[in-house]
C-alpha cells in the first residue's frame, strides 16, 4: 500500500498543469500533487501601484489551474486511487 502511494505521488509531480489569467499576463505551472513549478508575470505590471491587479490575476490564473488539475486527475486517475491516496 505504501508502495502504491509513493507510486501514485510521483505520477502527481510528473504532471504539470498550468493556469493563466484571462488576459495571459499572469501564467502559473504547478503539478498535479499542487507544488508550485513556475511563473510568469508580464513586465508591463511590474510597477507598485498594480498590486493589486497583480493579485487579481493570479487569483484568475490560480483558479484556472484548479479547473484544469481537476479535469487532469479525473482522466489521469481512478478516482478509488485518489481516495486511498487522500485517506
Amino acid at each position: 500500500m505504501q508502495q502504491e502511494a509513493k507510486q501514485m505521488q510521483r505520477k502527481l509531480r510528473e504532471k504539470k498543469v498550468k493556469g493563466s489569467s484571462r488576459d495571459g499576463r499572469i501564467v502559473l505551472s504547478m503539478n498535479l500533487a499542487q507544488e508550485f513549478e513556475d511563473l510568469f508575470i508580464d513586465e508591463s505590471l511590474l510597477s507598485p501601484e498594480n498590486a493589486g491587479l497583480i493579485t487579481r490575476l493570479f487569483d484568475e490564473a490560480f483558479k484556472d489551474y484548479q479547473k484544469t488539475l481537476q479535469k487532469e486527475a479525473m482522466k489521469d486517475f481512478d478516482i478509488e486511487q485518489i481516495k486511498q491516496m487522500l485517506g
